[in-house]
Formats: structure tokens, sequence, C-alpha cells
């Protein structure tokens, strides 16, 4: 592969690894800019004696591969805003105590059965300068009304530090808050939140006042509801008003990708503009302003989308573009890539790990490593046939880059993403197009009627499409189990295979069947490891008892009668698939168990128990009215669980006594999960 022969490929993968590492291992800063120095000074000295002829320059090579590593670590350092002295959670923790928050609205959420949720940035705490970001949950819907992007409020109240999932292989929120640099959340009671008149004004306020404006304007015209959501989602970045059930077809269709602006709607503006300034002459001014305005064009658009990952990640790479394209210079699309990648991650190293951000990029590797490769395999001389084969290797060759991501991300493939791609690509192109021209008269107050209701019509006929597509669920495959090692050995057969069939060679084919054999090994060692496991699980559920005691591939499950059935199966299938297992038996939760040579005895409600064993672990369900001073001195116990069936209060009590009586003890509430 060429790509790695750019010097800039190597020193990104270096300053990506510079990030991962302090991400991982979190440095303390002091260190971290000591390593930084140091490896600077060795680099300019290096540089210095390589221009002599009797010292090799080898030597300045990796010490720039060093210092990349360097810049990636302070770079994601100085990036983490809970290392800042003024971060809220620094100021609150010092007084564990409630505290005044004033703070600006910066983004709206996608709202919940619960409450109505906002991301803002915290100015002031117990009035103190302070930074940082937090999510704001407010039940009331009367003053959410009065809330938009760039209002200033106050709350009294204290945060709830982002938690770890409580349960194995669960999504977990409190590591995707903190990718985001939101490290706690604030729940606000009813008449507590004070709403200034004032308004913080930046980009962001403007932007959002945009496109309340064109919702508004639509709204007038009565556009349908769903349509204007979809419309906001393809043109604007605005996904939180989608019902729940068209984005699940979308998913199903293989189609989610439409719904988030990227490079396909980015693209489509660099055109569209390109189009628009055909009039003005090719000289060297009317070229700088021609690269002026597109720029402007796509940076505004930009903003207006919210600047989320894929959108950042498509304009700066199409701003690239542009600049050769008005300069007349060839660009080599790697060295793109390469050179929004840096910049991208030297403004925020915190999106390398959004699962948008790394499927965008993926894919977008893949679309320009192999669609060439792909679209020489079959030359049809018919136009239309041209495109569509076009169409077909460029989905294929996206879904190949994202296909291990995705599983291993969603656990999911939907086997019919040909067909929708080759369906609603053509008539994308025709949506944008309309939707820009309706979108940008709303914007001043006019809608023409004959273009708003062709775009309403057109994304109802896209949803029934879709919807059609999604229905046939026999060609979803779900609940795919996919760890890391599969998915680094699965990359390394798919690259090792197509570098390969690019120029086939000798070494080139011992190298793919290395990545063959690589990932079966990978599913084998998997496979043994799962095998051989055994262990049991109690789980985290509030109000309810679930018990797990796997054996190799087969999973044995105790529940509780009241446990909810949706709850029980999300939380189990979760298990299994991360676990490659399945469950072969669901059974009432014993008064006693044995697993692996250990006594585990269940003490339910009625707080009964024999007195003649000693059990290895005890569970306590439903809280039981126990004297758990006289239990310890009868029984023995070398372990006691308390899972989210019981009440807090019983909890604290029992934690107070196990620990004077310095016995083990463990609240799933408190610390989730545990396994034996």
């Amino acid at each position: 592969m060429k790509v790695l022969q750019f010097p800039l490929a190597r020193l990104t993968f270096f300053f990506v690894l510079g990030i991962l590492l302090a991400y991982y291992l979190k440095p303390d800063p002091f260190w971290t800019f000591l390593f930084l120095f140091f490896t600077c000074f060795v680099t300019v000295l290096l540089g210095f004696l390589s221009v002599k002829q009797d010292f090799q320059s080898v030597y300045f090579g990796a010490s720039l591969f060093v210092l990349a590593i360097g810049i990636g670590a302070s770079n994601q350092v100085v990036h983490t805003a809970k290392l800042q002295k003024n971060h809220y959670v620094n100021i609150v923790s010092k007084s564990k105590k409630q505290a005044t928050f004033e703070m600006v609205v910066t983004e709206k959420l996608k709202t919940t059965s619960f409450s109505r949720r906002f991301i803002a940035k915290v100015t002031r705490v117990n009035l103190i300068t302070s930074s940082g970001k937090v999510l704001l949950n407010i039940p009331d819907a009367g003053v959410f009304d009065a809330l938009k992007i760039g209002s200033i409020v106050r709350v009294n109240g204290s945060i709830v530090t982002n938690q770890k999932s409580k349960n194995p292989f669960q999504f977990d929120y409190g590591l995707y808050l903190e990718n985001q640099q939101i490290y706690a959340q604030l729940f606000c009671k009813p008449g507590t939140l004070k709403v200034s008149q004032l308004v913080y004004k930046d980009l962001w306020y403007y932007a959002s006042e945009f496109r309340t404006k064109i919702i508004q304007n639509l709204n007038k015209e009565k556009f349908g509801k769903n349509e204007l959501s979809v419309i906001m989602a393809l043109l604007l970045g605005q996904q939180q008003d989608i019902d729940s059930d068209i984005i699940k077809d979308y998913q199903y269709a293989g189609a989610v990708h439409v719904l988030s602006v990227s490079g396909l709607h980015v693209g489509f503006i660099l055109l569209f503009v390109t189009f628009l300034m055909k009039p003005i002459p090719n000289s060297s001014k009317g070229l700088l302003l021609k690269l002026i305005i597109t720029l402007l064009s796509l940076w505004s658009f930009g903003f207006v989308a919210g600047l989320a990952p894929s959108v950042l990640r498509s304009v700066t790479m199409f701003s690239f573009v542009a600049v050769g394209l008005f300069l007349k210079r060839s660009i080599n699309i790697y060295h793109t890539l390469l050179v929004s990648l840096l910049l991208i991650l030297l403004v925020q190293p915190a999106f390398l790990f959004d699962v948008g951000f790394q499927l965008s990029y993926i894919s977008l590797f893949f679309i320009v490593w192999l669609q060439p490769l792909l679209s020489v395999v079959y030359a049809p001389s018919n136009k239309v046939l041209s495109y569509i084969w076009n169409l077909l290797t460029v989905s294929f060759a996206a879904q190949i880059g994202a296909l291990p991501l995705s599983i291993y991300y969603f656990h999911q493939f939907p086997g019919l993403f040909f067909i929708t791609n080759l369906v609603i690509l053509p008539f994308m192109g025709i949506l944008l197009a309309v939707g820009v021209f309706v979108l940008l008269l709303a914007s001043f107050g006019y809608v023409p009627h004959l273009p708003m209701k062709l775009l309403e019509w057109g994304i109802f006929i896209l949803n029934k499409i879709i919807n059609w597509i999604a229905s046939f669920q026999s060609f979803i495959v779900q609940n795919i189990s996919f760890n890391s090692m599969m998915l680094w050995t699965s990359y390394f057969m798919i690259i090792t295979f197509f570098v390969w069939i690019q120029k086939p060679k000798f070494y080139k084919l011992i190298l793919a069947l290395l990545g063959v054999l690589s990932f079966q090994l990978a599913c084998l060692e998997t496979k043994y490891y799962c095998q051989k496991q055994n262990e049991l699980i109690v789980f985290h559920v509030k109000k309810q008892s679930l018990v797990a005691a796997r054996q190799g591939q087969k999973t044995t499950v105790y529940t509780s009668d009241t446990l909810n059935q949706k709850k029980k199966n999300s939380l189990l299938l979760n298990y299994t698939v991360g676990n490659f297992s399945t469950v072969t038996t669901v059974k009432p939760l014993p008064r006693l168990l044995y697993f692996n040579k250990k006594k585990i005895l269940l003490l339910d409600s009625l707080a009964l128990y024999p007195t003649s064993i000693s059990p290895d672990v005890v569970l306590i369900t439903h809280s039981p009215k126990l004297n758990l001073q006289r239990f310890l001195l009868t029984c023995h116990p070398k372990l006691i669980i308390a899972d989210g069936s019981n009440f807090k209060s019983f909890v604290a009590n029992w934690k107070a006594t196990c620990l004077q009586n310095e016995i083990p003890f463990h609240a799933t509430a408190e610390k989730g999960f545990i396994k034996l």
C-alpha cells in the first residue's frame, strides 16, 4: 500500500498512538510535558547532526516519530477538561455539597420519557469562575419551552458524576459522555431552574436561530412532522426529533448513514457551489474569489449542521479538495485524508473515540483505496449501467471497510444494504438539491409551495422505501458475537487479501494466507477460552434479582418472578453476545446454589436460613428484615452480596456491619455486577 510509504502517514500513526497512550495510561501532566520537551530537544539536536555526512539521519527520523508520540500525548492531556483546576468537578469535589451552577445551554439532545436534556457549559460554581460541560436534565416542560441554545441558566443542586456500566457488556454511557468531555449530570428539580433574560450569542446561537427560523417557516406551510425531522437530519445534522421507529428502519435497511451529515452531503454542497460560480472568470482574482466563496459556504454549512465529528471531518477534507481544485493542482486524496485527520485531532482529540468518526474515516479510506480496484472488474459500455456499477462498487468498498467495526460496536449486519444504496443514492441527489433550495428560501421567510411539496413527497417516498426494505427482517443478521481480537485480525485479513489481489505476488499471497490464518486462530482461541470458562454473575437490576451461571457456552439463568421480561432479555442478550454463549435454562432463584464447589445462600424477604451450614457466599435480595450481626456470627460467610432489589437504607446498614466484622461486602447498586 503506497499510503504507508508517505512520511505523513507514519507521523499520523505515531501521533494517534500518543493520544491512545495518554487516554488509557492517564499519565501525570508534568511528566507528559517533560517528555515532550525532552523529545523536542533531542529531535532538534539530531536534526542539526544529521546534516553532517558522518551521522546517520535514521536517528533523526526515529526521533521524529517519538516526538509525534509526545505531541499526541500532550495534546490529549491539554484537551482533557477535567485536569483543569477551575473545572466544576474539581471545585464541587472540595465542598461535596450542593452548589449553585451558572451555565450556558450549548446543545439540545433527544428528549427521554423522563426529562428534557441539554448540554450546557458551566461558567460559575458558587460565584467562582469555572469551566466544563455538563449534561442538564430538566423534567419541567414549561421551563423547557423557554430554553434555547445560548440561554443563560442558574441551577441549585448537586452533580452526579458519570458511573461505569453496572452490568457486563452493557453500553457504557458514562464513558461515552466522558469521551465528549462531559463528566457529570445535573438533575434539575421542578422550580429550581432560573432562566436569565440575557442570551449568550455566539456562532452556535446564530446557527440554532437559523435552524429554528427554517422549522417555523416550514411548519407554517404544514410540512409533515416525520418528513421535516428527516430533512433536518439530512441537511442540517439534527436528529433529535426523528421518531425511533424511523431510525430503526434506516438501521435495518443499512441506510442510517443517510441521516448523518457526512461526505455525501458536503460533497454535494461543493458541487452545487462550484456549479453556481461557473460564470465567474477563471482569472487569478476570479479563482481566489471562487475559493473564498466555496470555503465560506462549506464552513457555514458545517456550523449550521452543528460541527458533529462526521461534519467536521467532511468539511475539513473537502476544504483541502477545494483548495486544490481552484489552484489547478492535483490533490493526493490520501494526503488530504491524513491532513484533515491530523487537524481535527489536534483541535479535538476526543473525536478519535467517537464511533461515527471512526466509521466515517475507515469507510472513506476503503472507498478511495478499493473502489478503483473494484470498478475495473467490470466496465459496462452503457452509461446507465456504468453509473449503477459505480454506485455498487462505492457501496461495496465502504461496507467492506465498515463491516468489522460496525459488527464490533452494533453486533448486527443489514444484508440488503446493496439494494438500499442502489435505490436511494440516485434519489438522494434530487432530494438534496430540492432540499437546499427550499431551506435556503425558507431561511428568508419564503417557502415556494411546489418545491416544498416535491420535497415532502420525496421524503415520504424515501421513508416508505426504507420501511419496505427494513421489513425483510430475515436478511438482518443480529446478535453477532465479535470481540476486539477478531476485529483486528479481520482487518488484517481484508487488507492483505486486497493487497494481494491488487498486484498478485508470492509474498503477498503468503501475507494474505497469514491474514486468513490469524482470523481463524482468533475465532478458535475465543471459542476455546469461552468453553473452558465458568462463572457466576449477579446482575444489577433495580428492585429485581437476576443471576446467571455460565459453564462454557451454556448459561443457566436464575431470576425472580417479578423481573421485567424486556429488561431481562436486554441484559441477558448483552451478556450472551459478549460471551459467545446461549441461554439454555431459566429457573427461579433457589434457596441454595452450588457453583464451582462454593455454597451460595439466598436470603430473600422472608429472611429464613438454615443454621447448620456455612455458606461461602450470601446473596441478599428483596430487603429482608435481617439481624446481619447475628447471622454473621452464626453462619460465618466469606462474602456478602446485596443486589439491586434491596432498599438503600438496608444496604447501608449491612455495609457498616460487614465493615465492622471485616467481611467483604459488595452492593451492586454501588459497584455494579459481581463475577464469581
